[in-house]
């Protein structure tokens, strides 16, 4: 249907490499914490396994001066867990490829792929699981050193269409690669930008000056709703692999049902019926439909008169 959201129970997508979780995958983390209860718990220890999985400071002073720390809040910027701390610091974490958060008692065994524990004054533990230790953790005084080189949350009221617009206008870069910069607009991945494109109809390689403003609110549009859908659905869980997508709560994303060109090679277009196709953009594996999305790029990319 022209509607963009496919029907339930599709087979398995295909490629084995897992996608970084996106801004749907961390909202939903964040949404985890806050309702099982992070929120007010006083930290009692912290201990490191990993020394690499802390960015700053060193591991042995990030344990020192997590100790007696209450957390009053949790959000999301970005791609970052943003953890809030009594007495001003901010615990940033960015799950890379395979990171994700258990908060367990803290009776349950450690696994080896649990390579920092928070305990807390009640019992509970926050452990960061990362099988391919991508991950990062940043204790800060000054969260905006990191938060501030990204670019506007999608999601927000001021991001607006016309805003977009004028980001655009401003650039003159591929599509894909462009919406993929933290730096230009925060939240994005591979899964979302291309859906985005194809539920907007425009090309990845298509020149971000080159948009019409129609095309450009259509643009606007579809990233706030493939961002929307992904977060109704808990996230894009692909595969069954132990590195993949998992909440808090130790629930699947519903959202891989609901693709409709990401990892859908050779199938066909949901809207069209033409056969998915699969490109490289900017050293970055793309899906697109051919027919919706595939224009003369040399045509639509000369600036509009």
């Amino acid at each position: 249907s022209g509607s963009g959201i496919l029907p339930r129970g599709r087979g398995p997508l295909r490629q084995s490499e897992k996608p970084m979780p996106e801004l749907p995958e961390v909202e939903t983390i964040v949404r985890d914490l806050n309702a099982a209860g992070l929120i007010g718990k006083t930290v009692s220890f912290a201990r490191v396994y990993w020394p690499r999985s802390i960015a700053a400071p060193s591991a042995p002073e990030f344990c020192r001066l997590m100790e007696k720390r209450e957390i009053p809040a949790v959000d999301r910027r970005g791609k970052f867990l943003v953890f809030r701390l009594a007495g001003g610091r901010s615990m940033l974490l960015h799950l890379r490829m395979s990171g994700r958060l258990h908060l367990v008692p803290c009776e349950r065994p450690r696994s080896a792929h649990e390579h920092v524990v928070i305990g807390f004054e009640d019992g509970s533990e926050l452990r960061f699981h990362d099988t391919r230790k991508f991950g990062r953790i940043y204790l800060l005084e000054h969260a905006e050193k990191i938060l501030s080189r990204l670019g506007p949350e999608p999601l927000l009221p001021g991001f607006t269409a016309k805003r977009l617009e004028g980001m655009l206008t401003a650039r003159s870069r591929f599509l894909k690669p462009l919406l993929l910069d933290q730096s230009f607009l925060a939240g994005l991945g591979n899964i979302y930008v291309d859906e985005a494109l194809w539920e907007a109809r425009i090309h990845p390689q298509r020149r971000s000056d080159s948009l019409s403003t129609a095309e450009a609110k259509s643009l606007h549009a579809a990233i706030r709703r493939v961002l929307r859908r992904g977060i109704k659905n808990l996230g894009t869980s692909l595969g069954t692999g132990k590195a993949n997508f998992y909440s808090v709560s130790r629930r699947r994303g519903r959202n891989g049902d609901e693709l409709n060109v990401f990892r859908r090679t050779g199938e066909p277009c949901p809207r069209c019926g033409s056969a998915i196709r699969r490109i490289v953009v900017g050293q970055r594996s793309t899906h697109l439909c051919p027919r919706c999305q595939g224009i003369d790029i040399r045509v639509h990319n000369k600036k509009p008169s």
